[in-house]
């Protein structure tokens, strides 16, 4: 009974689920663990299945790169879109969700597509791109607001800086009140005082 389940879960393998098998092989082991053999022994199936899915190896990596792409936009739209007038609470939301522990496997996840993109311009060009949807969509916040541009843009890549920056710092015993600080930045991220009444 058992080996009929395993057969029936081999027959039903699609290029999606290669696609997911390798992120969480990229999250753990990096660039260099993407092997067609692994992936294939960790599935149970012979490296045929792979190439009925997948021209080669490079055809994989493409395909994880631009799933973690199209991933990273959707959810980068989703979090920054606000109600007209309601900018400034979303701009809050977006400091909370991306400095809360939401998905563990997210920030290796990241981790691993940048280093991925020290050594590999098609990696870069995509880690660009995402870098850049995240920048445009906060600055439009910022600047719906009634913020400059150029404050816009800086407060923007603030924002950024911060959220990425404390995921990878050790900092749980720093000061006892940590939420007091998480909110004492999101004000000074948000601009609060400076933004004008009722935004």
């Amino acid at each position: 009974m058992k080996q009929e389940k395993t057969t029936k879960v081999r027959t039903q393998l699609d290029r999606g689920d290669w696609i997911e098998a390798a992120i969480d092989v990229l999250a753990d082991q990096g660039t260099d663990g993407l092997r067609v053999e692994v992936l294939a022994k960790n599935f149970g199936v012979t490296k045929g299945s792979f190439y009925w899915h997948f021209k080669d190896r490079n055809d994989l990596l493409m395909a994880v790169l631009n799933t973690w792409k199209e991933g990273r936009i959707k959810d980068i739209i989703k979090q920054t879109t606000a109600l007209p007038g309601k900018e400034q609470v979303q701009i809050y939301h977006v400091i909370q969700v991306y400095t809360l522990a939401r998905n563990r496997k997210g920030i290796p996840i990241e981790l691993a597509v940048r280093d991925w993109a020290r050594r590999d311009a098609q990696a870069a060009a995509i880690v660009e791109e995402v870098d850049t949807w995240r920048l445009e969509c906060t600055r439009k916040l910022f600047v719906a607001c009634g913020l400059s541009e150029k404050e816009a843009k800086s407060r923007s890549l603030l924002l950024y800086a911060y959220v990425f920056g404390q995921s990878l710092m050790s900092y749980q015993h720093f000061d006892p009140d940590l939420d007091a600080l998480r909110d004492w930045i999101a004000d000074c991220i948000a601009g609060a005082s400076k933004l004008p009444s009722g935004a």
